[in-house]
């Protein structure tokens, strides 16, 4: 790596540039005060390699500085929870929106800035959100019996989550072109800027069908530019679900493809049980974990991830 005065513009490599800077100044007075002294000449060899030795050392701490940069930067800095209702009719709509509330109370539990983009749509922003949630995609399945149900039958309905990020800088480049856009009102509470000016934004992308709408934000374009971080999300998060099934014999040491349609949870409500089949593993108390208490399993899904011991999602049960 060589030197470059750009260095001194990052404020997490500009004291070793400045110190980088003085030892090359530092080197020069030397010369200029040996002159062609002999003797002078030869002790300043001796200087000349200290000072390369540290300027090495200082090029060498600023690479791994720049890299680290780099890696942060291109991690993401939010991640969007999108639910959907799955098969069980009104009982799959209440799951996706008790899930919602579980994903919102951790993330609160956390300090994340929790922002609802719609209904059933969370962005939430913190430090390590996407690293705790990126395993959360696929289908949860439920098994209870509804408060509806008067004969105290068991009833299995489900709800999917895509747990999608948001880079900086996105990963899918977006043509455009492609994108149909359409402005409306946003809808409830937020004053009369929400009610009479079409500030909620939705974008079609018209090669894959993929379509976005924010009403989270109170301008257009503000709307626009959070509707663009989603879409790019949801194009990249579809673009993995494809590679994934390219390479479908090689996914039993996978998890996170960012395949919606995997069942890879169940919250059995009459055993108080929640089992993740992807680790065949199981926590009790579940009115606790419907509360947001999630760490033990988000800590089980990253130390299974890490050490590769994580198979397909087997949801017999």
């Amino acid at each position: 790596m060589e030197y470059s005065s750009e260095f001194k513009q990052n404020h997490k490599t500009a004291y070793l540039a400045e110190e980088y800077e003085r030892l090359l100044a530092e080197l020069e007075e030397g010369r200029e005060a040996a002159g062609a002294d002999p003797e002078l000449v030869a002790m300043l060899a001796d200087d000349e390699e200290r000072v390369r030795v540290r300027q090495e050392e200082i090029l060498n701490e600023i690479e791994m500085i720049l890299a680290k940069d780099k890696e942060e930067a291109s991690l993401p800095k939010a991640v969007v929870l999108e639910f959907r209702a799955g098969a069980g009719g009104d009982e799959a709509t209440l799951f996706a929106a008790e899930l919602r509330d579980m994903y919102n109370a951790y993330a609160e539990s956390k300090g994340w800035k929790v922002r609802r983009i719609d209904d059933l749509t969370l962005e939430i922003q913190g430090a390590d959100a996407f690293e705790a949630l990126q395993y959360e995609t696929g289908v949860h399945r439920v098994q209870r019996v509804p408060i509806t149900e008067k004969s105290g039958r068991i009833h299995t309905s489900t709800a999917s989550i895509a747990a999608l990020p948001i880079r900086e800088k996105p990963v899918v480049v977006i043509n455009p072109s492609d994108i149909e856009m359409e402005f409306t009102r946003s809808g409830g509470a937020g004053g009369q800027n929400v009610n009479k000016v079409e500030t909620a934004v939705r974008l079609v992308h018209k090669p894959s069908g993929v379509d976005v709408r924010s009403s989270s934000e109170r301008s257009q374009l503000a709307n626009r530019e959070k509707a663009m971080g989603i879409l790019a999300a949801k194009l990249e998060a579809l673009a993995i679900e494809e590679e994934a099934k390219k390479h479908s014999a090689d996914r039993k040491a996978q998890i996170g493809t960012a395949d919606r349609s995997e069942k890879i949870r169940t919250y059995n409500f009459l055993q108080d049980r929640v089992t993740d089949h992807r680790i065949k593993q199981s926590w009790h108390n579940l009115p606790k974990i419907m509360m947001g208490n999630l760490d033990d399993i988000f800590t089980a899904l990253q130390e299974a991830a890490a050490n590769d011991g994580l198979g397909e999602a087997d949801d017999s049960e």
